[in-house]
């Protein structure tokens, strides 16, 4: 009796908040094959570290918007308008948010997190940036490009 009391609240609980852990699944594959693409471009291609690092970030971008316009939040309108408008939203919000992460890391470190996690300097920084990052991305997200109309 016990058991389904306690599945059923977990189902409740994953039910209520199924669009923050389809965005957070989703923000883990786009790192995935940013990552991959990233390392197949320098090991295989041969291009150097910053072209990779672009083409990376393009394609992840472009699995991110797709991604969370079908299965985070729904919205599933492809007129060319509100793609145009969506998309344009989307990377300017990115662009913001990557502009955040690259001024925000060095900051941080500067005034003093520059503590270690398994032996990378500055790693607290990289996790606290970061996280702001996901959960500034997943508002932008929610509140200027996929919103409910």
């Amino acid at each position: 009796m016990k058991e389904k009391i306690i599945e059923s609240r977990i189902g409740r609980m994953i039910n209520s908040h199924k669009e923050v852990i389809f965005y957070l699944f989703w923000g883990v594959v786009t790192t995935i094959i940013n990552w991959i693409t990233y390392s197949v471009c320098v090991s295989f291609f041969r291009t150097s570290i910053s072209t990779a690092n672009i083409i990376a970030w393009v394609l992840a971008i472009l699995v991110a918007y797709v991604s969370n316009k079908i299965w985070v939040f729904k919205n599933r309108s492809w007129a060319p308008a509100t793609v145009v408008r969506e998309f344009g939203v989307f990377l300017s919000a990115r662009v913001f948010t990557g502009i955040i992460e690259v001024v925000g890391v060095p900051a941080l470190v500067h005034f003093g997190l520059d503590q270690e996690i398994m032996g990378i300097k500055g790693a607290v920084s990289k996790v606290i940036v970061s996280v702001v990052v996901v959960i500034l991305n997943y508002v932008f997200s929610k509140l200027f490009v996929f919103k409910k109309q």
